[in-house]
């Protein structure tokens, strides 16, 4: 009878630890890319902004309808003359190395974003003259001029709050073994390989915390990416092929979300930095001829079955502040030609073409490469890591750029930092002092048809002179397995964490 009770004993127990392992949830995230640095005031990548939505939060975050939402911060009042910010803070968060966030840990964040001699928060913040701490939950944002877009640059990465302790520890190492504030606490990261992740015990709010492991895994080719979500290696995978929707649709294991993105993909066009001096960055004829050779609703049918939507503006055309008043001009290859000619340009034009590397990236280039060739441009493309293209694009190694920006909710974070003089992702290194002025105007007022004169001027300005192509604006296409609730996906093409359940 001992014994049966010892077997009956050991069989519970083993029951016991089954199920303990059991328990024990992997979120398996397939990613397009390796992202760069994930320190908050160093990084510029998407990918990299999917991946600190697990673990670094912000002062503010969006709701589903682009509504600032509390998140470190539970309020803000902003002063009559529009220099002053107040913010309250939230109540008892820890960062992941058990240092208590108040009101000093956010004034050195901010500090951090501003001072830093390598930071890209800089221009988001640029404004901010200095933080003041009111008290231990309250901070006061004083600054030089009225600054529209300040609460919308706090929902992303310049509201992004770091450990003090461990930023001073770490130095420029920081993002090696990032501590934020966030649902889950890093890990370990191996490069080109995958980041892991583990629940943060002491989370503000752990209550809707439900999985125990996070691990991205990047996997560049989008056909492994949904054959591991298909097979079961993943569970959720961001940037799914538009040409693979109908495969998804008709797997009853898999479910897709999907949302127009705030953001844009175009080309970018070196004009300051142009080392070779070629007719593109010499002549803005040449750069209206290459526009005119595109035809962005051809791009949309032949590489993403009609998904996608057309454009010519930093903001999608359904969006408050799109310019109706320059609707996308239609293809003319006659007066592309007639302009290269005004141009005095010998066609063929060659054109160095810096393409990153991925399936549809390619297919778009290649079609731009194909129509730009009948009004007289021989654009040879240059595939490139992704990483190594935002390297080469900043010593202005390149003619023309292929590259997406993801996009945030004020039109500022879609414009300044790519059109204004001197600013780090201005790429094209355009400098327009009418186009500086515009963008410095619209931060300094509130008011939505006000802002949107001002723009209007400034997409006026940049349609003339065309330091950049914007092409068309995604749809973004997230696929995920059936054993995954609570999936919602937002404008902002983030995968957030909170509230997932695996089945």
């Amino acid at each position: 009878m001992r014994i049966l009770r010892l077997a009956a004993a050991s069989a519970a127990l083993l029951l016991s630890l089954v199920a303990g392992v059991q328990a024990q949830t992997t979120l398996r995230i397939g990613l397009a890319e390796d992202p760069d640095i994930l320190d908050p005031t160093l990084a510029r990548t998407y990918v990299g902004r999917i991946v600190f939505a697990s673990f670094c939060d912000k002062l503010f975050d969006i709701d589903e309808k682009l509504n600032i939402a509390p998140q470190l911060a539970l309020s803000h009042e902003t002063s009559a003359d529009g220099k002053e910010v107040t913010i309250k803070l939230r109540p008892g968060v820890k960062f992941h190395d058990g240092e208590p966030f108040d009101a000093e840990a956010a004034k050195f964040s901010l500090d951090r974003h501003l001072t830093l001699p390598t930071s890209f928060r800089k221009p988001e913040l640029a404004q901010l003259d200095h933080v003041d701490v009111v008290d231990p939950l309250t901070i006061k944002l004083v600054l030089k001029a009225p600054f529209s877009p300040l609460i919308a640059q706090l929902t992303d990465r310049a509201g992004m709050m770091v450990s003090p302790r461990a930023a001073r520890e770490a130095g420029d190492k920081f993002g090696l073994k990032p501590v934020c504030a966030g649902p889950y606490k890093f890990v370990e990261r191996v490069q080109q390989d995958r980041i892991v992740f583990e629940k943060f015990a002491d989370y503000w709010d752990k209550d809707k915390i439900f999985i125990d492991r996070i691990v991205y895994l990047p996997l560049v080719d989008a056909t492994v990416r949904l054959a591991n979500l298909k097979s079961g290696g993943l569970d959720l995978i961001e940037r799914l092929l538009a040409t693979d929707l109908k495969e998804v649709q008709a797997d009853p294991k898999l479910k897709l979300s999907t949302a127009i993105e705030l953001g844009y993909q175009g080309v970018t066009l070196n004009i300051g930095k142009d080392k070779a001096k070629g007719p593109l960055s010499q002549s803005a004829k040449v750069r209206q001829a290459l526009d005119l050779s595109i035809d962005r609703e051809a791009i949309n049918q032949v590489v993403f079955n009609g998904e996608f939507k057309p454009g010519n503006q930093w903001v999608n055309p359904d969006h408050p502040y799109y310019q109706k008043a320059f609707p996308v001009r239609p293809r003319d290859i006659a007066k592309a030609k007639a302009l290269i000619k005004e141009a005095g340009v010998a066609a063929p034009i060659p054109v160095d073409f810096m393409v990153p590397k991925g399936a549809e990236t390619e297919a778009v280039a290649q079609v731009i490469q194909s129509m730009a060739a009948e009004a007289g441009f021989d654009m040879k493309i240059r595939v490139t890591e992704f990483a190594t293209s935002l390297k080469q694009a900043e010593a202005g190694e390149y003619q023309a750029f292929m590259l997406a920006w993801s996009g945030r909710i004020d039109p500022d974070g879609n414009s300044y930092v790519f059109l204004r003089t001197g600013a780090p992702q201005n790429y094209s290194a355009w400098s327009n002092p009418d186009a500086d002025k515009a963008l410095d105007d619209a931060r300094l007022v509130t008011d939505q048809a006000q802002r949107k004169a001002i723009y209007e001027k400034l997409a006026k300005l940049a349609l003339d002179e065309e330091p950049l192509l914007y092409i068309y604006h995604r749809r973004i296409l997230i696929a995920h397995s059936t054993r995954l609730e609570g999936y919602k996906q937002m404008p902002d093409g983030l995968v957030r964490v909170i509230g997932l359940k695996l089945k």
